[in-house]
């Protein structure tokens, strides 16, 4: 497993920013993909965004333009820059950390999440 500790959340009024950070206990270039993950009440676990080892980056539509994900090896850190936060975006954000080990055939998937860092976007 890999451990993860979030950091950043907290309250902003709408049209704020937030950084959010997720240092990892391994090297992230290591890990086949990093993402941020949300869940507000009532509602399911959604992905935000993700940054594979390579670098390549994806988003959720509702966060396109607004929130970027970035990462420093050096401090096996990933974050994600949240600008012109809307009431929506409101959530527990979680940092998820997915590898995947052997053989194409036989590949096997380990997820690692964080504790968790609560979004409260508010007027």
């Amino acid at each position: 497993q890999v451990q993860l500790v979030e950091s950043g959340g907290g309250l902003v009024h709408p049209g704020g920013s937030l950084r959010l950070s997720c240092a990892a206990s391994k090297t992230i270039i290591r890990i086949n993909t990093m993402g941020w993950y949300r869940q507000a009440p009532g509602k399911q676990r959604e992905l935000v965004a993700s940054i594979r080892s390579r670098g390549a980056t994806n988003y959720a539509d509702s966060v396109t333009g607004r929130f970027t994900i970035f990462r420093d090896n050096a401090k096996n850190t990933v974050y994600l820059q949240m600008n012109s936060l809307k009431p929506e975006d409101t959530a527990v954000y979680y940092c998820n950390a997915h590898e995947e080990f052997g053989p194409v055939e036989r590949v096997e998937v380990r997820d690692s999440w964080g504790q968790g860092t609560q979004v409260t976007v508010s007027s």
